[in-house]
């Protein structure tokens, strides 16, 4: 019987991949003897990415600094990429930025910023891999967040942002469908370990508070969010596209609301 998990032969680009869920879903594609690309705009995250990904049997890997706002930078990425490692299969698109804030405590800057990097820098890596990725069996993947569809104080910013990276997948889905290729948001719950949970609930308290409103009870892990990456890249989901879909045990049918109401109300006083 073949494994539909097999990767052996498929190039695999992860942008934003040098650290925490992508740098994950890196490694697990790696695990299933994908060549890996990654990309994110600090060199020597790119090194250490490069380096522990190199770790896995026989693993191919590249590695390139671009920074998503520079369309230049990306274009040159899947550029090198493609000479590096060639023939480009799958895309995981992950780069964001994230501030707790008013809408009134940010500066139109603010604002801006993580509109550049979540929405336009995901624009550019989308658009920019077209070339490559434009045939039959080829798949999109980006890493969205609840607030794309969960409205949350202090978050105006990345609601309207990963919103707009959402809605950026239906229309992909649409447009490039007919030449094969399958776009599809995966939205992580909480996933521990990760700089974004750290932020969230610093405390061993916080933590298990937020475990307790998750359905499941407790926290994801990379692996949890990668795991559905290899899914949605494998051929058991050829006829999936256009779906944005949460990976967060549940969390978003209440527990997140309900979680984030604490957090804000924390933050405010």
């Amino acid at each position: 019987m073949i494994n539909p998990f097999d990767f052996n032969g498929k190039t695999v680009f992860v942008f934003g991949g040098t650290s925490g869920i992508n740098l994950g879903i890196a490694h697990a594609f790696a695990e299933q003897g994908a060549k890996v690309a990654v990309a994110s705009r600090s060199q020597d995250k790119v090194d250490a990415a490069v380096s522990a990904l190199l770790q896995h049997d026989g693993g191919e890997v590249a590695g390139f600094c671009a920074d998503v706002r520079n369309p230049d930078a990306v274009a040159a990425a899947f550029s090198g990429a493609s000479q590096a490692l060639g023939q480009i299969d799958v895309l995981v698109s992950g780069a964001a930025g994230n501030f707790p804030a008013t809408a009134l405590g940010m500066s139109p800057n603010g604002f801006k910023s993580v509109v550049d990097i979540d929405l336009l820098g995901s624009f550019h890596v989308l658009r920019a891999s077209y070339p490559y990725l434009a045939k039959p069996g080829a798949t999109i993947i980006n890493i969205s967040a609840p607030q794309a569809f969960l409205p949350m104080e202090l978050q105006a910013h990345v609601c309207a942002a990963k919103a707009g990276v959402d809605m950026l997948t239906r229309v992909l889905a649409m447009e490039w469908g007919e030449q094969g290729v399958r776009v599809n948001s995966i939205v992580p719950g909480p996933i521990g370990g990760t700089e974004g949970m750290e932020r969230l609930a610093p405390t061993p308290a916080l933590k298990a508070r937020i475990a307790s409103t998750v359905p499941l009870r407790r926290e994801g892990t990379p692996r949890d969010i990668a795991n559905a990456a290899i899914f949605l890249a494998s051929p058991l989901a050829s006829y999936i596209s256009g779906v944005v879909l949460p990976v967060d045990g549940g969390w978003s049918l209440g527990g997140a609301t309900a979680f984030m109401m604490e957090v804000t109300a924390a933050i405010k006083h």
